[in-house]
Order: structure tokens, then C-alpha cells, then sequence
């Protein structure tokens, strides 16, 4: 991948001509479509693989297969197309749209930039099971101001006991080994359900082809073979299935990932460059950090396993950004709050630029991963059928966000370039030059911000769109459809 810091452009879903001023991305819901990424989008990575580990820019991931193109995108389009994290605006605690390109984290499968919007336990885990884990450090503090002053209120000494946390939450966590005719790679998993259910990152399980065999290994280091029950690679999501599961398997307990807040204690726990059980602890950094990434297509010799060279759709996501180490083979794995619940699941992570595409770096600090509520939202959808609906906006959003003013007030938001006749947006009323500065007043400040926010909503759901037209604001009421997938 190379250092240029052009802006990713989504391609693919609804075709709008393009041409347009600035770029245009046509979206639709589950977050507008992320289009296939260009320099600055994210790519997909691959199994632990350390070529894709994506090293863009942090901020300003690259999709290393394509070059920054021009005119409307679909940032719902499938396949490809950079994904942004955004947020921001009166979000407390929530990343704007600021910094952009966080790469996926390493799932083994490589891992894969992203790009950022102005920019990844078991039932049993009771009250009982982490009756020794402290909250209070994964409890954001209350502030008051008082004449333009801050004062920091309910601090706590006391720290977490995260050593209670992996002895709880290990059984939870699962190595994922997948073969193919071309190589193989490893990535990790968490256990959904006592039926023997694991949700993953659809990077680790389908890089190598439909004939690859599943392979996963539990903490104490039975290993078990799987099969694939469902991909979505809007969401970067995959469910595969124990074809012999253990009585003994541990689900781990997901928690609702709308109490995060910034600043709160967590801990990643997965199989980092094939080193199981690993465990790495930060802070939740910001929320709502609109990723996109996309895979990317490599060769086996620029894999140290021999990955299955492999050209995936864009996946974009409101993500969790967090400071705890996320290298290559955390993908899938879990991001853990102090009580041991899983808030999200390991999927990207941003890099420096390397000027060589052939080499990698870990960790920087800047790791993503899909918020636990989304994650259930699909995961759910995906053991139930194999398949997952998105939520459906029906607009084509320029790819530049664009300034408004109301009163003395300038933001950024996503400009709206065209609607869809018969859309969800169009009957909301939403027009072409609509520019969307929040969603449920959470700040969107681009057609990334927008795209992830409208993907992580359900089908059916009625969002309140804040817009700008003519130097106005007013509130527009959107029920998302289902998209018609393909």
C-alpha cells in the first residue's frame, strides 16, 4: 500500500452516474453501501497474514487494490469500497469523524486498513462466575462544569481484577484455523451459543476458498472441525458452526455495547500471530469511529502461509476504538469490558504507511472492533437463516462532506447527490443537496459517518435524519426497508 491520503471512495450498489462535483457515493442502509475503497481504503486481512496487516496512514487506511476514483458512490455497494468510522457531534465521549484509515485488525487472514470518517463469557458467565471483577473501572466518570471549568467526579482506586476476567472468559475464546488448496490461516472466534455456534470475522473464514477446512481449537486445546453456517461481508461478520460440539462448551455473555463510553477499561483476548489466549488491555479510546475496509487482492508469496489471493466487499462499521493491542490474528476475538462481557468483536486496525507494500507493522494503538450490539444483530440473523438483511436509506451521498451554516453554527455533514425514487428516503422527503448532520442526534459528518450508522440500524427501524437545506435545520423521519441484496 502506498502513503497518499486520498480520500476512499465507495463504488458498486445503487449506480449513479458519475461526474459529479467532488465525488459522490451512492448509499444505502445498514449504512449507506461502502464502496469499494480506493487509495485511502481499508483492506480486508487475511489470517494472520502479515503483508496485509495494512499499513496506511493512520487515519487515512488505503484499499490497496484500487486508486481514489471520482463521482456518486454506493457505500452499501457490495463488493468493496472503503468504510469510515465516524461519530462526533454532540456524541459525549464519541469520536467525531476525525482520523481516518484503521486497517482490520490481522484475523490471521491478513490484516486489512480501513478507512476513517471525518474521517472489532459464556452463559454461564454469571454474577457469580465474575463476582471478583471490579466495574467501577470500566465505569466513565461523571464531570460537571461550573463558570467554564472541569471537574472529574466519581474517580475510583480500585483496579480491575482482569486476571478473574481471562479465567472466566478463556473457555469463550476459540482459535480459528482454516485450510485451503493455496495455504492456510488462523484467525479467532467467540462462543455464541451452547449449540456450538462461533461468530468471527468473515475475513478469517472465507479467504481461502469454499473448500477450505475449519479447524477450532478451544482454550484447553480440544480442537473441533466446523463448518461455515453464514457470511455477511457488509459487516465484516461470519457464524461458523461445531459439527461435533462438547457438552462443556462456555457461550460468552455479550453486553450492550450503547453503555460504552469512552475512557472505560477493556481488554482484547484472541490469538494474535498464532499465540493463543492472548490477552491486551487499554481504554475504550472513542466510540462511533466510522471504519470501512475492504479486501484486498494478494498473491500466496506475500504471504507467509500462502493466503488465497482474495477480492472482498466493503464493510463498514460505527466501530469501538480502542488502545489494547490488536495484531494480526485477533480478529474475531473479543473485546472484553471489566465484568468479562464481550462489547465488540476485534476487526481492524490502523498502521503507519510503509513505503513498501510487502511489509507490516503490529500495533499502534489504533484498534477497531464491531460493537456487540451490531454484532448480535447479525449473528442472530446468520444462525437463524445463513443470511443477513441490511437496512435500505436509497440515497447517492457526494463524496466530500460538505460545510453548513445554521445561525453561528458550522458543521460538516453528508451531502445528499440523489435519491432514489420509491426509496425509504424519498418518502421521508429527504431531497438531493440535503445535507444529514445527525442520525437519532448522533453527529454524521460524511457519506463514511453516514454509511456505518445507517448499517448498524435494523430493518424496519425508523430513524430521525437531521438536515440542512437552504441554511435550515429540520428532522426528517426515514423507516429503513431491507436492500435487495445482489
Amino acid at each position: 500500500m502506498n502513503g497518499s491520503h486520498q480520500r476512499p471512495t465507495p463504488e458498486g450498489g445503487e449506480h449513479v452516474p458519475s461526474g459529479a462535483a467532488g465525488g459522490v457515493v451512492s448509499t444505502w442502509a445498514r449504512g449507506e453501501d461502502g464502496a469499494r475503497g480506493h487509495d485511502a481504503a481499508p483492506t480486508q486481512p487475511q489470517a494472520w497474514d502479515w503483508n496485509r496487516a495494512g499499513y496506511d496512514r493512520p487515519g487515512h487506511p488505503q484499499d490497496q487494490s484500487s486508486g481514489p476514483q471520482h463521482g456518486q458512490r454506493d457505500p452499501w455497494a457490495t463488493p468493496g469500497g472503503p468504510t469510515p468510522p465516524g461519530g462526533g457531534g454532540d456524541d459525549h465521549g464519541r469520536g467525531g469523524g476525525g482520523g481516518r484509515g484503521p486497517r482490520r485488525s490481522p484475523g490471521w487472514f491478513g490484516v486489512a486498513g480501513a478507512a476513517i470518517a471525518s474521517a472489532l463469557a459464556a452463559s454461564a458467565l454469571t454474577g457469580a462466575l465474575v463476582g471478583g471483577f471490579d466495574d467501577t473501572a470500566g465505569t466513565a466518570a461523571t464531570t460537571s462544569t461550573s463558570s467554564g471549568s472541569t471537574r472529574v467526579q466519581g474517580v475510583s482506586e480500585t483496579t480491575v481484577n482482569w486476571q478473574a476476567v481471562v479465567s472466566a472468559v478463556a473457555p469463550s475464546v476459540v482459535a480459528v484455523t482454516v485450510q485451503g488448496a493455496s495455504g492456510s490461516a488462523e484467525g479467532s472466534g467467540i462462543v455464541y451459543d451452547t449449540a456450538g455456534h462461533v461468530v468471527t470475522n468473515n475475513h478469517v473464514v472465507a479467504g481461502l476458498g469454499s473448500g477450505a477446512t475449519i479447524t477450532v481449537t478451544l482454550d484447553d486445546g480440544r480442537q473441533y472441525e466446523a463448518t461455515i453456517r453464514g457470511t455477511d461481508p457488509a459487516t465484516d461478520l461470519a457464524v461458523i458452526q461445531l459439527t461435533d460440539p462438547p457438552a462443556d462448551l462456555v457461550a460468552a455473555t455479550f453486553a450492550d455495547s450503547d453503555d460504552v463510553v469512552a475512557g472505560q477499561a477493556v481488554m482484547a483476548l484472541g490469538n494474535p500471530l498464532g499465540l493463543s489466549g492472548s490477552a491486551t488491555t487499554g481504554i475504550v479510546s472513542a466510540l462511533d469511529r466510522p471504519v470501512l475496509t475492504s479486501a484486498e487482492e494478494q498473491a500466496p508469496s506475500q504471504s507467509p502461509f500462502g493466503q488465497q489471493p482474495t477480492t472482498g466487499e466493503t464493510a463498514a462499521t460505527n466501530a469501538i476504538q480502542t488502545d489494547a493491542a490488536i495484531n494480526p490474528g485477533n480478529s474475531g476475538g473479543a473485546l472484553l469490558d471489566s465484568s468479562g462481557k464481550v462489547i465488540g468483536v476485534n476487526s481492524s486496525i490502523a498502521s503507519l504507511s510503509s513505503a513498501s507494500s510487502s511489509s507490516q507493522s503490529g500495533s499502534i494503538g489504533l484498534g477497531f472492533a464491531i460493537p456487540s450490539n451490531e454484532v448480535r444483530m447479525i449473528a442472530d440473523q446468520l444462525v437463524e437463516s445463513g443470511t443477513a438483511q441490511h437496512a435500505w436509506l436509497g440515497v447517492s451521498l457526494a463524496e466530500q462532506p460538505a460545510s453548513v451554516t445554521v445561525g453561528d453554527v458550522t458543521r460538516e455533514g453528508a451531502q445528499v447527490a440523489a435519491v432514489t425514487d420509491g426509496a425509504p428516503a424519498a418518502g421521508a422527503g429527504v431531497r438531493a443537496g440535503d445535507v444529514v448532520t445527525a442520525v437519532d442526534g448522533r453527529t454524521v459528518d460524511g457519506y463514511e459517518s453516514l454509511t456505518a450508522t445507517i448499517r448498524g440500524k435494523a430493518v424496519g427501524s425508523t430513524v430521525e435524519l437531521t438536515v440542512v437545506r437552504d441554511g435550515a435545520e429540520q428532522t426528517l423521519r426515514v423507516t429503513l426497508a431491507a436492500r435487495a441484496e445482489g
